[in-house]
Order: structure tokens, then C-alpha cells, then sequence
């Protein structure tokens, strides 16, 4: 059995492998080529092993090794940094970290969602950071109403307030600095709008997320996102766990 450490980046890549005894047998910076990557694994002629940190760009070397049957770790990047702490930090030298943590198997594990359950997990991500950036627009022009003790019109007529702009008593810098935010309000409001519309035959309906809808407050989409981030109960071995995975336990208060 070869292990073989990654250190992934934006546009290239460094590998480390290691043997049975800890003796290095290939070590190489690759640029992002799939075709490159794999000709690494199969001209060494070997069973594998690999691992590499879980930063955002992990999907595609996922899919990559493990359609060509290499089996892949993810190491949790904040649990990896207390096993593993190192003076002088390379590429070199944290591929062979990870290349060693795995064959003495300490790579400390995050989970690795996969298949369609991913896909829709990142659809549900996208329509949050859109209600965050709507919800931003609206704050944004309620600070410059505030300024002008002006009320903020309420969330049901936040839609038609375009043609209630020019009928406020403001400075006309003003009065274009809320048509901007008004005019992103409702684009973004769109964009929600159309991907709910995507998301939603695409959603996995059972029995776990049935349940979930019972509860105040979760509605369709809220239910599914919640269902999609757990994504498997089991994996938690007890509710504590899935508590601090979901950030409902408070930190430990400093003395």
C-alpha cells in the first residue's frame, strides 16, 4: 500500500508519496490536470491511499480519484493544524505531513458529502447567501432613512418602493444612493425566486425531513437545508455532537 499526501491549491498541486516503511517513493508538483493527476497514481503501479486537506476545492479531486478507484480521506483543516503543527511550512513539507499522518491513520476526518445530496446542499447554500445580501440591502437603506428620521417602509411594501424614492424629502445623493439598494433588493429577490424554482425538484423528500417541517419555522426549503447539512444522523454519536456541529452550544466563557 502506497499513501499519498495532497496539497491542493487554486491552479496546482503538490504530492507525497510514501511507502509501508515511511520511505518516500515520488514526490511531484502537478499543475490541476486530471490527465497529469492520474497518470501520477497509475505509473507507480500500486494500491493507494490519499488524503488532502478540506479547503473549497476539494469537489473535483473527490470525483476525480474515487471514479478511478483511489480512495480518498478528507482531513479536517481546523483538527489537522493541532496534530500537525510545523516552524517552516511548504507545500513539500505538508504533503509529507499528510502523507504520514495517513499511514499511521491520524488524519483527523471531516465528512465528505457526495453525490446529489451535495449538489443540493449548495443550491440551499446559494439561496442563503442571497437572502443575506437582500436582507444587506434592506439594513442599508434603513441606515440612510434613519439619518433623515424617516420610517422604513414595512417588508410588505419594500417591493414597490422604487416609486416612493422620489416622494422622500432627501438630498438627491441620497435619494440614489436607496435606488441602488432598492434596485439590488430586487434583483436579488428574482434570483431567490428563480432558484427556489430549481431547487425544488430536486429536493429529497422523505420521511426525516417530513419531520423536520413539523417544526416552527421550517418551511419547505429551511427543512431540506437542515436535512442536507446533517446530512446522515448517524455520523453523530450523540445529540451533544450534532448540538456543537450545528453551533447551538455556547463557547466556553474566557476567565
Amino acid at each position: 500500500m502506497l499513501y499519498t499526501g495532497i496539497d491542493l491549491h487554486k491552479d496546482n498541486c503538490f504530492l507525497t508519496t510514501i511507502d509501508e516503511a515511511a520511505n518516500i517513493v515520488c514526490q511531484e508538483k502537478l499543475h490541476n490536470d486530471e490527465a497529469e493527476i492520474l497518470n501520477y497514481f497509475f505509473i507507480q503501479g500500486h494500491s493507494h491511499k490519499a488524503v488532502v486537506e478540506s479547503t473549497s476545492n476539494w469537489y473535483w479531486l473527490s470525483d476525480l480519484l474515487s471514479d478511478h478507484g483511489i480512495e480518498l480521506s478528507l482531513a479536517h483543516a481546523k483538527y489537522l493544524k493541532a496534530i500537525a503543527y510545523a516552524k517552516v511550512k511548504t507545500d513539500k513539507v505538508d504533503s509529507l505531513t499528510l502523507s504520514k499522518l495517513l499511514r499511521m491513520n491520524m488524519i483527523p476526518e471531516a465528512h465528505k458529502t457526495t453525490g446529489n445530496n451535495r449538489n443540493c446542499r449548495d443550491l440551499t447554500r446559494a439561496r442563503l447567501t442571497l437572502t443575506q445580501k437582500s436582507t444587506s440591502c434592506i439594513n442599508n437603506i434603513d441606515r440612510i432613512l434613519e439619518k433623515f428620521n424617516i420610517p422604513t417602509p414595512p417588508s410588505s411594501e419594500f417591493v414597490t418602493l422604487g416609486s416612493k424614492i422620489p416622494l422622500f424629502e432627501l438630498p438627491d445623493l441620497y435619494k440614489y444612493q436607496i435606488k441602488c439598494f432598492h434596485e439590488q433588493y430586487q434583483l436579488i429577490e428574482r434570483q431567490i425566486n428563480d432558484l427556489e424554482k430549481m431547487i425544488e425538484p430536486v429536493l429529497i423528500q422523505n420521511e426525516d425531513i417530513r419531520r423536520l417541517r413539523t417544526i416552527p419555522g421550517l418551511g419547505k426549503i429551511l427543512s431540506s437545508a437542515v436535512y442536507l447539512e446533517i446530512d446522515n444522523i448517524d455520523r453523530f454519536a450523540n445529540e451533544r455532537k450534532l448540538f456543537s456541529y450545528s453551533r447551538l452550544v455556547g463557547g466556553a466563557p474566557h476567565c
